[in-house]
């Protein structure tokens, strides 16, 4: 481990954190009422299944999103005119 020291510089991952908290109180009797992502208890749908076979290896799926984003936030993101930014200052 001492290789990769960087690895202890590392902040604690927060879920393993909330998972320990969690089970803790659970074994303290504690009623938990856990709004985490989880796991699925019920299968995925069947014409989702279907859907997902259809488009695997297709060319047009088979890679990222073309997505440009989110255009106010792309808005709010881009450089200011520099006249707007000394009036700003």
């Amino acid at each position: 481990m001492d290789d990769f020291y960087r690895i202890r510089r590392l902040p604690p991952y927060v879920f393993e954190q909330v998972n320990r908290a969690k089970a803790a109180a659970r074994n303290a009797g504690a009623d938990i009422i856990d709004l985490g992502m989880g796991n699925p208890d019920l299968p995925a749908p069947q014409h989702v299944i279907e859907k997902l076979k259809e488009t695997l290896g297709k060319p047009r799926t088979d890679r990222y999103s073309a997505s440009r984003g989110i255009g106010g936030l792309r808005k709010c993101a881009r450089p200011r005119p520099p006249i707007m930014t000394a009036a700003l200052a």
